[in-house]
């Protein structure tokens, strides 16, 4: 595998071993982490060439942004050429879900964009709640977006949560292996169906109170609100929850937030990851529980 080449604008430069100067294309090409499809396309387009010891693939072509751009301060845990990893906070949308919508993520991002000279779509590889809180995934080129999806596809990207569920959960650890479909008597919910698909769900009892219990969660699908139906489905809703049981006495909305996103570079394939802060609310909620069980 080649190594990354320096980028130069539009273009990455990779400097060939002299092994392999002056051998054709297609045979470099090869030994490149780019999909087939991808590299017919480059060529056809005139994306790839060989200038002397130079491989030169235009990986990354200006783009017109998709998103009008909305300004919001954001919290940016990684970053390189390939990927955008930003720490989503609770209470914003990930994308407009109605024509005209704006103040979301996606315009958040589409802003960032702006303002840092990249012409960039907004491509983001998975999704979170509106008041869920943690690290989401973005592709910065196409390149970067094949691969992320096909790593998800093959449940390679790890996403691991932490959750304050009501009640004591007795077991230490656990696996929830139950199908989750659309509730139809309500437009937004979900439920655990035997008609709906697949989902699993693993979770850790990290630590237990009277009343709750801290857990983390680790997801092998990635179903519309698993984590709330699967917990309120066992009897343990989400405190805050209160679209699935939850009560709203500890915190005003789901008390979930993604803790850590594992992924591989898409051209080194070195295995990276991020892990986001615990946000002031839900940091709150523990700090009330703890309080509580050291006063009896």
């Amino acid at each position: 595998m080649l190594k990354p080449g320096k980028r130069k604008g539009e273009w990455m430069e990779i400097r060939l071993p002299d092994s392999l100067v002056g051998v054709p294309l297609h045979a470099v090409l090869k030994r490149t982490p780019l999909p087939a499809k991808l590299l017919d396309k480059l060529l056809e387009s005139r994306g790839v060439h060989i200038q002397g010891p130079f491989l030169r693939l235009r990986l990354f072509p200006r783009e017109r942004r998709d998103f009008p751009s909305d300004w919001m301060e954001l919290n940016i845990l990684y970053e390189d050429d390939f990927t955008l990893v930003v720490n989503k906070p609770a209470g914003i949308e990930m994308h407009p879900s109605v024509k005209g919508q704006r103040r979301t993520l996606a315009n958040a991002v589409a802003a960032y964009y702006e303002m840092t000279g990249q012409d960039l779509r907004v491509r983001h590889i998975h999704r979170m709640d509106k008041e869920t809180t943690g690290p989401i995934l973005y592709a910065k080129n196409e390149f970067a977006h094949q691969h992320y999806d096909r790593m998800m596809r093959e449940k390679k990207i790890g996403r691991i949560y932490l959750a304050l569920a009501e009640g004591v959960i007795p077991r230490d650890k656990g696996k929830i292996d139950l199908p989750i479909g659309q509730d139809r008597h309500h437009p937004t919910r979900r439920r655990v169906s035997e008609t709906g698909d697949p989902a699993v769900t693993r979770f850790f009892v990290v630590e237990r109170f009277d009343t709750h219990t801290l857990v983390r969660l680790e997801l092998e699908t990635g179903r519309t609100h698993q984590i709330r139906v699967h917990l309120s489905h066992i009897g343990h809703p989400l405190a805050g929850d209160g679209m699935y049981g939850g009560h709203r006495d500890l915190i005003a909305r789901q008390a979930l937030h993604g803790e850590k996103l594992v992924w591989n570079h898409p051209w080194t394939r070195e295995k990276l990851e991020v892990e986001a802060p615990l946000p002031d609310d839900f940091a709150e909620a523990l700090r009330i529980l703890r309080r509580r069980r050291k006063n009896g």
